[in-house]
């Protein structure tokens, strides 16, 4: 007899109060976990942000100097120098085969030096295999000759800008400037100084290059093995932040001092980061310097400083005293960038470096005491002729990304600008002007109202900048003006501007047939 099936049972219901109560208590489950997972990530990439290298460098290479270029005054008194620009292998730390780029064959390149009032040619030749751009930051000189985006440099081909120097005696530098590959080109290092000198009364400043007048490049790398790595976190929102310094090229760098008075021109030739610079001794204390000039030049008198900000592209020289035998280290302390505290953390602002140390000699060659004043003050300027604002946000100027047929500001020759700009979004921002050193208004800090060509815009302020213009009328080739945190120049925070004569039209394009890549036949440009 088959056994009689088993009726059949009406489904279990399950009330929609506590299917509900089960979603819910799932949708928790997953929630809690994925919320864990963001907060332990969110953690590990917040407390793995800083970097501090304090007291954890060795200070074992002795500091490399750019040899300063060799130069020839041809027959119609013009200096010229030769500067190619080459790939090549350095030792930066990490075994002497890691690729770079640079001029004459290294990291880096030579100092080129010229006196006021001279005519110079430089002779740059690109052998870097794709196509560059080398610009004379800081530099007063016709647009033509300016090196910006618009002065292409075809690889094998050479460009030779002549002009006479125009200018105080200053530490200004050059770099490449392709649009939309700057960050790159000088990350690899393609970079130098050009100092100018002149005979303005700064006796008593020490003036032996190498010896007591020394330049001081600082740049941040990242390395994978002996590769420079050029991977960009993408929380940074700056670019690349390296968590290795050199200076000159050199890691982990000592300098013997001889003098008493020791003059380091520093500059800032990371692509990105923002540096806090102090002087501190073997028991941490703060060693006291003068600041004896900015990026254009002298100030008016020494400026007694324990701290100095330097954003990307900044120059400054400082004079320090030593005793026989001190210690001290150049240190880069948390910059306030004055962004809020994410962005703080992720665009440098909590990052500390030891730079470079100093080691006095038992013995020291004395040196004089500073000069109490170091050059006349500027004359006072004329009324503006115009009041222009720019607004910073979004890697755009006034809403705009870059474009090199547009011409975003027409200035007169010899005329004076009020230039008011404003950091809108939040981020880290300065902002340098191509062929001038301007003023900045409304401040109180001596070393600030220095000659400047770069300068920090605090998120969230304006600053008022007094640009005066020179002569160099072209109003078919642009100058530039730009954020120079490179990665946001590259990525369109910048613009044009022409100068033109008193009775010139006003041009709102260029005409791009006028700025072909250049050959050998090179572009000649006066006054």
């Amino acid at each position: 007899m088959l056994p009689r099936p088993a009726p059949d049972r009406p489904p279990e219901t399950v009330p929609p109060r506590r299917r509900l109560r089960r979603a819910a208590a799932i949708v928790a489950a997953v929630l809690t976990v994925a919320v864990v997972a963001i907060a332990g990530a969110s953690a590990y990439l917040w407390f793995a942000a800083p970097v501090n290298t304090v007291g954890a460098v060795a200070f074992s290479r002795s500091l490399a100097i750019p040899p300063l270029a060799d130069s020839r005054v041809t027959d119609d008194g013009v200096r010229e120098f030769d500067l190619d620009l080459t790939r090549g292998t350095a030792d930066l730390g990490h075994g002497p085969g890691t690729e770079v780029w640079g001029v004459d064959g290294g990291y880096l390149g030579p100092t080129v030096r010229a006196h006021r009032d001279e005519q110079v040619r430089v002779n740059v030749t690109n052998g870097l295999g794709e196509t560059s751009t080398l610009h004379w930051h800081g530099m007063r000189v016709p647009a033509a000759m300016d090196g910006g985006p618009h002065q292409m440099i075809a690889d094998g081909e050479t460009w030779s800008p002549q002009w006479r120097i125009d200018q105080p005696a200053a530490t200004l530098w050059y770099h490449p400037h392709l649009h939309g590959a700057t960050a790159e080109h000088v990350y690899r290092g393609v970079a130098g100084l050009f100092l100018v000198d002149d005979e303005a009364p700064g006796d008593g400043l020490p003036d032996r290059y190498g010896i007591d007048d020394v330049p001081v490049i600082v740049q941040d790398k990242n390395f994978d093995g002996d590769r420079l790595d050029t991977g960009i976190s993408a929380l940074s929102g700056v670019g690349i932040l390296g968590e290795e310094i050199l200076v000159n090229g050199t890691p982990g760098p000592y300098l013997d001092v001889t003098t008493q008075a020791l003059r380091l021109r520093l500059l800032n030739a990371s692509t990105a980061r923002v540096y806090d610079f102090g002087l501190y001794d073997e028991d941490g204390g703060a060693r006291p310097y003068e600041v004896v000039a900015t990026d254009g030049g002298l100030l008016e008198a020494p400026v007694p400083r324990e701290r100095l900000m330097l954003s990307p592209g900044e120059r400054a020289e400082i004079v320090v005293r030593v005793d026989p035998d001190d210690r001290l280290v150049l240190r880069s302390t948390p910059p306030d960038l004055g962004t809020d505290i994410f962005h703080t953390r992720f665009a440098g602002g909590a990052d500390s470096f030891d730079v470079l140390e100093l080691r006095a000699a038992g013995e020291l060659a004395p040196s004089p005491p500073l000069p109490p004043r170091l050059r006349a003050a500027d004359p006072a300027p004329d009324d503006p002729a115009e009041i222009r604002r720019f607004a910073l946000a979004n890697n755009r100027i006034n809403g705009e990304a870059m474009d090199m047929s547009r011409i975003d500001a027409v200035v007169r020759a010899g005329s004076t600008e009020v230039w008011e700009v404003t950091n809108e979004d939040g981020l880290p921002h300065n902002f340098h002007v191509h062929d001038v050193q301007f003023e900045v208004l409304g401040t109180d800090d001596a070393v600030l109202r220095g000659r400047k060509d770069t300068v920090w815009i605090p998120a969230g302020d304006t600053r008022r900048l007094l640009v005066r213009f020179g002569d160099h009328v072209d109003p078919e080739t642009p100058y530039m003006f730009h954020c120079h945190i490179l990665y946001h120049e590259d990525a369109g925070m910048m613009g044009q501007f022409v100068v033109v004569g008193a009775d010139d039209d006003e041009p709102t394009v260029i005409d791009h047939e006028m700025h072909d890549m250049h050959g050998d036949h090179g572009m000649h440009g006066g006054h």
